[in-house]
């Protein structure tokens, strides 16, 4: 009988140890199915976002978006740039396409790539004490002030505002203001007028 409940011991915490595995693994997977990189999802609608953009977010998105489709709105809790440009522009042309609304949260900001991301937003709104930062882009040797207003470089970068709603106008003017604003290695915020003169709202 003693051996017996030592054997009943024995299987007894093995058991326990078993459903306690299974649970740890349930709450893993739980938690892996709710981020997918910088995205968070709060629920079916929402996700809030925080994070550099690099090579991986359009996998990422893309993973997203297939597994919630409904998706109808982004929070940015920080965004503080991309480092990845391209990537960055074709998440953001997706989210454009999506018919996704942006929004950087309170104390949020957003800034280079992180910009361009949340101006891919079909609505774009703003919480209380946000900074939206702006720069000019390297290309590791020569900065974009560096290149005519004319150059072929520039136009990409045109070429997507216009791609997410802006006028042609509206595109070139706000894209020169942002490379004139500060230099690569550094950051302009931009003031409330500004914001307001560049149409960076869209409610």
């Amino acid at each position: 009988m003693k051996t017996n409940k030592v054997l009943r011991s024995i299987i007894l915490t093995y058991v326990i140890i078993w459903f306690s595995a299974c649970d740890n693994d349930d709450k893993d997977s739980s938690v892996a199915k709710n981020n997918y990189g910088i995205f968070t999802i709060i629920d079916d609608k929402t996700v809030q976002m925080d994070g550099d953009i690099d090579s991986s977010t359009l996998r990422h998105f893309e993973s997203m978006v297939k597994d919630y489709p409904n998706i109808t709105k982004i929070n940015i809790k920080e965004v503080p740039g991309s480092l990845d440009d391209e990537t960055n522009l074709q998440v953001s042309r997706k989210v454009h396409e999506r018919n996704i609304a942006t929004h950087i949260l309170d104390e949020g900001l957003v800034a280079s790539g992180g910009t361009d991301f949340f101006l891919a937003g079909t609505t774009r709104t703003i919480g209380n004490n946000v900074r939206i930062g702006v720069h000019s882009w390297s290309d590791g040797k020569n900065e974009a002030t560096d290149f005519p207003e004319e150059h072929e470089y520039h136009q990409s970068y045109v070429d997507y505002y216009v791609a997410i709603g802006f006028t042609q106008e509206n595109a070139k003017n706000f894209y020169f203001f942002t490379i004139n604003a500060a230099s690569a290695d550094s950051i302009h915020w931009m003031t409330e007028a500004e914001i307001e003169q560049y149409k960076i709202l869209k409610p």
